[in-house]
């Protein structure tokens, strides 16, 4: 594995609708290693193919605590409800937006040895494989957003959220594990 350059949002790769993957081979499956370990590296939820660069239909994206979907030739079938949230990007450093999403969507796709998968997630899941797949349309957040944020203003909303809510570490165990569950209702082979 190796770590990869994240492309800002000048370079013209991310502009052009990324191509579906035709063959899955260990090159791909290389690809999707590296993007996973640079995703981790960057401490970013997700990341596209074209944003290190390479013109291909594939994702990776956090599922939860320890849970990585990776997704080739991923398609949104099914979309409802709408959100409105704050979203960044690791190929847009220290911009934010508040950006409109669909709430659940039901996603099918590739895994990385070719088996057709379906995916039916919700909340920031959700959140997290639209704005991924919309980079492989050569689209951004800042396109779709509705206003951006300053970062300062971000981070009093941050404040007074974790005034308010039960840190992660202090729920107990089964309100942990709901609430990862409820990200991701089903993960099945079509």
């Amino acid at each position: 594995m190796a770590l990869r350059h994240i492309l800002d949002d000048n370079h013209p790769v991310l502009r052009i609708p990324a191509q579906e993957v035709k063959k899955i081979n260990s090159a791909v499956q290389r690809l999707i290693d590296d993007m996973i370990e640079t995703m981790r590296d960057a401490e970013g939820v997700g990341l596209a193919a074209n944003q290190v660069g390479v013109s291909k239909r594939i994702l990776v994206a956090r599922a939860g605590e320890d849970e990585i979907l990776e997704l080739i030739n991923p398609l949104c079938e099914l979309a409802e409800g709408e959100e409105l949230g704050i979203e960044g990007c690791l190929s847009v450093p220290g911009k934010y937006g508040q950006v409109p999403r669909y709430e659940k969507i039901t996603v099918s796709a590739l895994d990385r040895e070719g088996k057709p998968v379906r995916l039916a997630v919700k909340g920031l899941a959700a959140r997290i494989l639209l704005h991924e797949m919309d980079h492989l349309d050569g689209v951004l957040f800042t396109d779709r957003a509705v206003r951006m944020v300053d970062p300062e203003e971000l981070k009093a909303e941050e404040q007074s959220d974790e005034q308010t809510e039960i840190p992660a570490g202090k729920q107990n165990k089964g309100e942990q594990k709901k609430r990862q569950n409820d990200e991701i209702k089903s993960e099945e082979q079509i």
